[in-house]
């Protein structure tokens, strides 16, 4: 978000003075920045970090955690009563001060004020989003998330696909973007219905002569249209972990790529694989590489090096006896102007043994 009070501060049914000052809330959630590209399947507030910064709530608040909910482990989220809530998110400054020991005249610019009810036993994910990109007009998305509510196999990987992208972003002058170049042919923005597109890779040794899996070359999973208005959760889709018959059932370094076009476009034909230099789609396509490394550099034709590269969907971790061992995950991929989110979560594994 441009403005001059670069963080946020969440508050909870917030209560006021007689000026209407904000003075406290039943949950304060402070320093909230841009949220990361990839929101990995555990705490982010884990380590040894000494910095306010939080790119999404919970982030380094000590707050009662999510339990395990059918199998999967929700310590990333945020447990919060249930009921009406009214939510007030404020501009702040990126400093050390806590929100309410700014001086008063920091503690009056509000982004956004609402009111939500939360479900009892129910898991939601919350974005603060830019509607209109032109006006800057703001609003909440609150999905109420269906995945540990369903049967989903520990054999299988499940991705949905989100788009919420600004009203006239794509449209708007590039001067006017901020641009990350790590989103390869997204970095401008895309056009508003997808069709998506799945491969299966073999391994990650040499990227550019990894061979693809015959039954999982440019295979057709459906369809993503922008859409800000709809809270309801996407359809999941999946492909197996064991892809590879010759995996021994305890790992694999398979990797994935998703391709992203214009409906009418054909997949065989490749065309990202003759872009320019500079990687312009024009809004048509883009590409996703989910490696195991995320910062491996891949080289050779462009729908490789003009692709995003994100975290396996596959998570390989010590588990038991074996070191490493592959998981099942379930992943939201949200489309969001420019850039593209990943949120993994992953089931509760046996711990590691030494």
């Amino acid at each position: 978000m441009d403005h001059t009070y670069p963080y946020l501060c969440m508050i909870v049914n917030p209560k006021f003075d007689e000026s209407g000052m904000p003075i406290g809330g039943e949950i304060i959630g402070d320093n909230i920045d841009k949220r990361n590209i990839y929101a990995p399947p555990y705490p982010t507030h884990v380590g040894n970090s000494t910095t306010v910064h939080n790119p999404e709530y919970p982030g380094k608040e000590n707050v009662l955690v999510g339990p395990i909910l059918n199998g999967f482990d929700l310590s990333s989220w945020a447990q919060i009563p249930s009921g009406k809530k009214r939510f007030l998110f404020m501009f702040r400054p990126k400093n050390s001060t806590p929100f309410f020991e700014l001086d008063d005249k920091l503690k009056r610019m509000v982004l956004l004020d609402t009111t939500l009810e939360l479900k009892s036993k129910e898991v939601y994910t919350m974005n603060i989003l830019q509607k209109d990109f032109g006006k800057k007009k703001y609003d909440v998305i609150l999905r109420q998330e269906n995945f540990h509510k369903q049967a989903f196999s520990d054999s299988l990987v499940y991705v949905n696909f989100y788009n919420y992208s600004s009203n006239g972003f794509f449209e708007a002058p590039k001067a006017l973007k901020n641009i990350n170049e790590k989103m390869g042919m997204l970095k401008d923005g895309i056009k508003d219905d997808l069709n998506i597109y799945l491969s299966l890779y073999r391994d990650t040794t040499d990227l550019n002569r990894s061979p693809i899996y015959r039954n999982y070359r440019s295979v057709f999973l459906g369809n993503v249209k922008r859409n800000l208005e709809n809270n309801n959760p996407a359809v999941y889709y999946n492909f197996p972990v064991w892809a590879d018959t010759s995996a021994n059932g305890i790992y694999t370094n398979t990797w994935q790529r998703l391709e992203f076009l214009l409906p009418g476009m054909d997949i065989s034909s490749h065309p990202y694989a003759f872009l320019s230099s500079s990687g312009n789609s024009h809004g048509n396509y883009f590409t996703a590489n989910f490696i195991k490394n995320g910062d491996v550099v891949i080289h050779a034709s462009a729908h490789y090096a003009n692709g995003i590269v994100l975290p396996n969907l596959l998570i390989n971790i010590h588990s038991g006896e074996h070191n490493p061992k592959t998981f099942a995950s379930v992943n939201t991929l949200e489309i969001i102007n420019n850039l593209l989110y990943l949120t993994t979560i992953q089931r509760k594994y046996p711990a590691p043994k030494y």
